[in-house]
């Protein structure tokens, strides 16, 4: 399934969306008449009829007979998520979670298995068939000597590409200081690598993203977790008191749509953030994979966009927003460049030129934006789907959130469940879900799951979805 640019209807519908998913438009609320939202908006009756027809196909809205159309779906049917237990000290920890991790993610290969656990979105949701494309042209004028000269820091217009789309987004970011990685995750690898050694502390959120414990543990490092707020991410204060006592040698973080709890900090958080390390000399590695994939009306900005001091390394890729099994992805590691750029050369040497080139010819094409618009539209559809779903198959009891961009739920469960338990019952039904626990260095989380909406819904997600209930409601009453 390709995605194409967005239709006067489809962008509409994706406004009307986006209101429900705010709560701007709650659930039994009656949608404006035809003739009103085509004289507002300024478009035919035609054209509105088909936003119409599309949210009612996705079970957003319904039309009632001589009364019109009204909201099916969304609104505050559940309730939000409980504020963070803030620790009185946060404790260093020396890690051991990959062996659980490792275990979790097996159980997502397969491609009988409902991939409710799964880190990336369905690849059914990426232009493939204009990629292939944009190779085949790539391929054929590519000049034999790139795969020379190409190698670490990589292919100069791919990296002038990605500084054309800082620039566009409000930041200077010269395209001698980026590095093409292997993906995010190498990135991000190799700006810890570079900023600490041996025996280090590395400040994280509570709860992180598994890979980022498993490379802290990779690297004989410790990890120093800060609790994190569902809605607007790590908690400041808590963060300048470890920074003060345990002098940490970096700081990963992500500050757009954070996995697993889907937080999003404001700009002001940002800057404070970003000031507070500045003060302290803390390089951040700022893991962005997610932040394309917003809902609001422009991209949010990273920590990068206020860091004066050079000490922001951030991280993005193109996996989970055009291309999924390219391994693209980039490092922008501000004063540590140089220091990324050789360790890239004393470890994989380069990222695949082909892969590289065909990037830069696409996004030099101008279709990226208009993919990502519609990539967008369909997460924030889906969002509104999966959590309308858990709300009427999930017992009382269960909290959620409803994040602003991504493609992650963060889920607690009715007091009693055990999301491990969970996770083997629902396995041995085909179902995947990733359990709390390996979010978090001292395996805590034991009753909140991470649930992956960036899956097509259809018949056999929300049977998913309703056997979890039915399992949940039967653990509930043990």
């Amino acid at each position: 399934m390709a995605i194409l640019s967005m239709k006067q209807y489809e962008q509409l519908a994706y406004d009307i969306a986006l209101s429900i998913q705010e709560g701007l438009l709650c659930r039994g609320e009656k949608l404006p008449s035809i003739r009103k939202t085509s004289n507002s908006r300024k478009v035919s009756a035609s054209t509105v009829f088909q936003a119409y027809y599309l949210l009612e196909s996705r079970g957003l809205i319904s039309a009632r007979e001589r009364s019109g159309y009204f909201v099916t779906s969304g609104g505050a049917g559940m309730p939000a998520l409980p504020e963070p237990t803030l620790a009185c000290e946060a404790e260093v920890t020396q890690l051991d979670v990959s062996e659980l991790v490792f275990e979790i993610l097996e159980s997502t290969r397969s491609r009988k298995v409902i991939p409710l656990g799964s880190a990336f979105p369905s690849p059914l949701l990426f232009p493939m068939d204009k990629l292939a494309r944009a190779m085949s042209a790539a391929v054929q004028t590519m000049d034999p000597w790139s795969t020379v000269t190409d190698i670490s820091p990589g292919d100069v217009n791919l990296r002038r590409q990605i500084a054309l789309r800082y620039m566009i987004d409000g930041l200077h970011v010269p395209a001698g200081e980026i590095v093409i990685t292997n993906g995010a995750l190498e990135g991000l690898n190799l700006c810890l690598q570079a900023v600490t050694k041996y025996g280090d502390t590395v400040l994280i959120e509570s709860p992180t993203f598994y890979a980022a414990l498993q490379s802290i543990e990779r690297n004989g490092l410790k990890a120093l977790e800060i609790p994190s707020h569902p809605r607007d991410g790590i908690d400041l204060q808590a963060m300048e008191h470890a920074l003060e006592r345990h002098q940490p040698a970096a700081c990963w973080l992500m500050t757009n749509f954070q996995n697993p709890l889907g937080s999003l900090m404001s700009d002001e958080k940002k800057r404070d953030l970003v000031a507070l390390l500045t003060r302290f000399n803390v390089p951040l590695i700022e893991d962005d994979v997610y932040g394309e994939l917003y809902f609001g009306d422009k991209r949010p900005k990273p920590a990068k966009a206020f860091d004066t001091a050079g000490l922001v390394m951030h991280c993005s890729s193109f996996s989970k927003c055009l291309a999924p099994g390219y391994r693209v992805g980039w490092a922008a590691p501000g004063r540590f460049a140089k220091a990324v750029e050789r360790l890239k050369l004393t470890t994989t040497l380069a990222t695949s030129v082909p892969a590289q080139i065909t990037l830069a010819r696409y996004l030099s094409r101008g279709g990226y934006d208009r993919h990502l618009r519609s990539l967008r539209h369909i997460l924030l559809l889906q969002q509104i789907q999966f959590v309308e779903a858990i709300e009427r198959y999930f017992p009382q009891g269960t909290r959620l959130n409803s994040p602003p961009g991504g493609y992650f739920l963060w889920v607690k469960l009715p007091d009693g469940v055990n999301a491990l338990e969970l996770h083997r019952i629902a396995l041995s039904n085909g179902i995947s879900i990733a359990p709390g626990p390996i979010f978090s260095s001292q395996k805590g989380f034991t009753d909140y799951v991470r649930l992956n909406y960036g899956h097509i819904w259809d018949e056999n997600m929300e049977a998913a979805i309703a056997t979890l209930g039915k399992i949940i409601y039967k653990l509930v009453k043990r």
